[in-house]
């Protein structure tokens, strides 16, 4: 019925799905959420996805993709598919760009209607050191509104940062304050940077770390690892939240050959290990045109191994 009600309303007429947690497991509305994610980090900012929102999402469904990561910045300069300058949740004094939000909210609630989570990230390394930087004043502002504007969808996730870690604790005091039972995470950064500053991770409802990829050794075998190793520690869920890929050498990508298998394995161990995991396809990172982009730009499981 819930379904229905969505599809028919731009107004949820009916209350969102709720993600919870208890000890280290997900709920979402009471009942296990086996969370199993992709990254779609350039949701916001792709034309055919807000034009096919919910077959693309349906899609992912279809192949038990129930939570998908998005980010509210992809205007670094590192020439990312989609990306632009104006691709961006925030202007400079922190206010929203009301179009991103309209279109954060329609993700939100078209996911919702689909059973999946969005895990939206705040702000994002890549930029911060492209000189994209908001004030501490202009951040909280961010933070604060971005908070406000989400309150009805209870889908979702906020994480901090990907892969940086910079004044985390004042992001989610700000947040708590304002939704006390949103749940927030932090990717605190790179490849095998498991912890934040001290106190985070008390702080977070979750961990969601990216774990060790090749040039540490093998990742089905380290990942698993380091993910048990938390989840003994916190006591809390951990996300495995870009586990090694297989795909470019670029952005921390593997520099040996490596098998969509790896990947199966990998996904397979940390589960076992009582993890979860997003997966992170590169295809966001290549210009178009690339072999590894579909046409569309949209992730597609039928696409590429």
């Amino acid at each position: 019925m819930r379904l229905m009600v969505v599809f028919l309303s731009t107004t949820l007429l009916l209350p969102a799905a709720e993600l919870s947690i208890i000890g280290t497991r997900f709920l979402l509305d009471g009942g296990p959420f086996p969370y199993t994610g992709v990254s779609f980090f350039n949701a916001l900012y792709n034309e055919p996805f807000q034009t096919a929102r919910r077959q693309a999402l349906a899609k992912f469904r279809k192949y038990g993709v129930n939570v998908i990561r998005v980010w509210g910045q992809w205007d670094s300069k590192r020439g990312f598919v989609d990306s632009c300058p104006e691709c961006s949740l925030y202007q400079s004094n922190g206010d929203l760009r009301a179009e991103p939000v309209a279109r954060l909210r329609q993700v939100c609630a078209d996911a919702d209607s689909l059973g999946i989570v969005v895990e939206f990230v705040l702000f994002s390394q890549e930029s911060w050191h492209d000189g994209i930087k908001l004030s501490p004043a202009a951040a909280d502002r961010a933070v604060a509104a971005v908070a406000r504007e989400l309150t009805p969808h209870r889908n979702v996730i906020l994480q901090i940062w990907n892969e940086f870690d910079e004044r985390t604790l004042d992001h989610v005091k700000t947040i708590k304050a304002i939704d006390p039972k949103r749940l927030v995470t932090n990717s605190p950064g790179g490849s095998g940077v498991l912890l934040g500053m001290r106190g985070e991770e008390e702080a977070l409802d979750f961990l969601s770390p990216h774990t060790s990829r090749q040039n540490a050794g093998h990742p089905w075998e380290l990942a698993p690892k380091e993910i048990a190793s938390l989840l003994a520690r916190y006591h809390k869920p951990v996300v495995d939240d870009e586990p090694a890929r297989n795909g470019t050498s670029q952005f921390g990508g593997p520099k040996v050959p490596t098998s969509p298998f790896d990947h199966i394995v990998q996904i397979q161990a940390v589960r076992q290990a009582g993890g979860y995991v997003i997966y992170h396809h590169d295809m966001f990172q290549m210009g178009k045109g690339h072999s590894t982009i579909p046409p569309s730009g949209i992730p597609d499981p039928e696409f590429n191994p």
